[in-house]
């Protein structure tokens, strides 16, 4: 599903979930890429429309919260009402039917660009967040580790005025409150040193670490083919994974409603509910055999089988030169 927030969950319609079902059956071992919209059914909202677009200002960026206590004090604002959205959100039917669909044999690689950690909490296993953690804060100075669940009590005593405001839940625990910056707000430091805290994710305008990056390539070259779920890939740290997967000769799939970044180069697109799609293809199917089967015979059938999928166009060549984030 997109990033947007369902008001009806789409359910995908048979030949739909047929046309999946059969993707997966030729590419048994999924590269899988989830996004925001896996997670709205989670109560969780998700940053862009069903066209991609931002449904509101962008988010925070590295250079704004390092370089200004203005923006901190409106990040921690914003981040106490809304982390509660985030802190106890349970994971939803898509979450589940994946950690079904790995247990089967179907997932080689889980690769998410959510910071919720809803992946784990529903049973999946060796998950690779591209951005971070949310439930995690680290000293910049002396790099000390906190849960941000620690940090919420420190953070409501220390600002009981803005405590007590109510505001709609934004994406990743921030929250639609109008606050300035320039208003007195008790802002977290290290208890260890006094440092500047900063949330353990990859914030907008900062590059996701190379060690994940190469984590998730050599997934995506162990791979038979891509399954995005969930993401418009509108910024460059998911998206390339498609790119690169297309200039490897792997099929991308994608389970989303709404417009996608990598529209050109999908071999087969299901435009329906994340939750409704995926626990039917966890129904539809069986164990594997084995989840360490050796290279497929077949490509060139399953290429030809993909391209008839996607209404007898192959996808296109993708070209690329964006920041990650």
């Amino acid at each position: 599903m997109t990033e947007s927030d369902p008001l009806t969950p789409a359910a995908p319609a048979s030949d739909a979930l047929d046309a999946l079902q059969a993707f997966v059956e030729r590419h048994p071992r999924l590269f899988v890429l989830t996004g925001a919209g896996i997670s709205t059914d989670s109560g969780i909202p998700g940053y862009r429309d069903e066209n991609g677009a931002w449904k509101r200002s962008p988010p925070i960026t590295l250079q704004e919260f390092t370089g200004s206590e203005a923006w901190r004090r409106r990040y921690w604002a914003r981040s106490m009402l809304g982390w509660p959205a985030v802190g106890f959100a349970q994971p939803n039917g898509a979450h589940h039917a994946l950690a079904r669909l790995e247990s089967a044999g179907y997932v080689s690689a889980l690769v998410t660009q959510n910071v919720d950690g809803l992946h784990q909490r529903a049973g999946s296993h060796g998950v690779i967040e591209l951005h971070g953690s949310i439930g995690h804060v680290h000293c910049l100075a002396c790099g000390a580790q906190y849960t941000r669940a620690s940090i919420q009590p420190l953070l409501e005593a220390n600002n009981p005025e803005v405590a007590g405001a109510f505001a709609a839940p934004a994406a990743d625990g921030d929250a639609h409150l109008d606050f300035d910056g320039n208003l007195p707000f008790a802002v977290p430091a290290c208890a260890a040193c006094g440092g500047m805290l900063k949330p353990s994710v990859v914030f907008f305008g900062e590059n996701v670490p190379r060690e994940r990056v190469a984590a998730a390539t050599a997934a995506l070259d162990a791979a038979d083919a891509v399954l995005v779920v969930g993401s418009s890939l509108m910024v460059y740290s998911g998206y390339r994974f498609c790119a690169w997967a297309q200039q490897r000769g792997k099929p991308v799939a994608a389970v989303n409603l709404g417009r996608t970044r990598a529209d050109p180069l999908l071999a087969l697109k299901v435009e329906a509910s994340c939750g409704a799609t995926l626990e039917a293809l966890a129904a539809r199917l069986p164990p594997r055999l084995s989840e360490h089967d050796g290279p497929r015979p077949d490509a060139a059938a399953d290429t030809a089988a993909d391209t008839a999928a996607n209404g007898g166009e192959p996808p296109r060549t993708a070209t690329n030169t964006d920041i990650e984030r």
